[in-house]
């Protein structure tokens, strides 16, 4: 299999650098963190209209560029290098992800060409087990009625739900074997979102509770869309691709890492020379390029099966073990790389000022997002071994 890089997506690459260079400073970070919103506003339009970011995976058909996981996983990277803050992973990574996995083709045809567009934002719960978003669903209830369906629950880990349009929610259903997924209006009466404070400020999460939540079929708002037909080999394969996008993005933590250390080392100096010409830091800094280069030939080569059309259960089954064991390298990489980041920097990577103790801070939470790397290791010894 062939990882080159094509023209396209080296300018797309390229491009993405360039503008997140300019508009996701270390300042910027500060500032976004400190937001309502948790990011800039202006940033947000330029990169979903302007640059089009958001209809980078969605189908031609629907407004957006059909181009996939590759293309999508290297602005993953380089959104993860520069700590970008906006809803770009949660309504694209999960969200747009979800809706072409799994919704009804009605519900696509409504919902993705607007976040093509970037007119709307829509979020989901964030799992912190190794399961295909069935820890989500658990915490949520439907209930059919005359009229539709009414749920109750409480999704504990929400991604911008503070700033987010819509909602997408797994729900069990009495009788039903699959989770269902729904939509609804963040604005809908029962409602009740309540900010976090988290390790990481760089990415905002929202408690959601749902209490009696109507989801009426043909309304503009709130309705389930889960597709029969398509949500059991959906659901693993928009789990497979959201560890994937994630661990893109841990890609770029470790690789910004390596360069904040390498600069810095480059210019303090001890002993009268710089400290990057000692040879036990040369070694550490080796070692963290080693384990960067093996996990991006990891993430693009994962990028790459799920681009190659693999679909059905077998396929879905094998991209997900692929994608765990992705996110797991990932996790371990981009804490590895942030903690010797730190250190290197003679333990001020670890103040404010410093920008190496928000990408720690960042690897540490994300950690346990989408299940940790034990899990999910688990997860794949038991699918290999039977």
């Amino acid at each position: 299999m062939n990882f080159a890089l094509t023209e396209d997506q080296v300018l797309i690459r390229d491009a993405a650098e360039s503008f997140l260079a300019d508009v996701s400073t270390s300042e910027a970070v500060r500032a976004a963190a400190g937001h309502p919103y948790g990011y800039d506003v202006e940033v947000w339009q330029r990169l979903s209209a302007e640059l089009g970011w958001c209809s980078i995976a969605v189908p031609e058909a629907l407004g957006g560029m059909g181009l996939g996981a590759p293309e999508l996983v290297l602005i993953q990277e380089q959104a993860g290098r520069h700590l970008l803050c906006a809803p770009f992973f949660s309504t694209v990574c999960l969200a747009a992800n979800l809706i072409d996995a799994c919704a009804t083709a009605a519900a696509r045809e409504r919902l993705l060409p607007a976040i093509a567009g970037g007119e709307l934002r829509v979020t989901v719960g964030l799992g912190s087990s190794a399961e295909d978003w069935t820890d989500v669903a658990a915490a949520v209830r439907a209930h059919r009625t005359a009229d539709g369906w009414v749920l109750d629950g409480c999704i504990e880990r929400v991604p911008d739900g503070v700033s987010a349009d819509r909602l997408l929610v797994w729900a069990q259903v009495d009788g039903e074997s699959e989770p269902a997924l729904f939509v609804v209006n963040l604005d809908a009466p029962g409602i009740e979102v309540a900010a976090l404070q988290t390790w990481d400020a760089t990415r905002h999460l929202s408690r959601i509770a749902l209490r009696g939540v109507s989801a009426v079929v043909g309304a503009d708002a709130s309705m389930r869309i889960d597709d029969p037909q398509r949500v059991a080999t959906g659901r693993v394969r928009s789990a497979a691709l959201a560890r994937l996008y994630l661990a893109a993005e841990l890609l770029g933590h470790a690789q910004q890492c390596l360069d904040l250390t390498v600069a810095y080392t480059a210019e303090r100096k001890q002993f009268g020379r710089p400290v990057g010409g000692f040879q036990a830091v040369k070694h550490r800094c080796a070692e963290m390029m080693v384990r960067i280069e093996s996990l991006r030939s990891g993430v693009y080569g994962a990028s790459a099966r799920a681009a190659s059309g693999a679909d059905g259960a077998q396929g879905s089954a094998e991209l997900a073990r692929e994608c765990a064991m992705i996110k797991a390298l990932a996790a371990q990489t981009a804490f590895y790389c942030a903690q010797e980041a730190i250190q290197l920097h003679g333990g001020v990577g670890f103040t404010w000022e410093y920008d190496p103790q928000l990408y720690f801070k960042r690897a540490q939470a994300a950690h346990h997002w989408l299940g940790t790397p034990e899990m999910l290791r688990a997860r794949v010894a038991d699918a290999l071994l039977n």
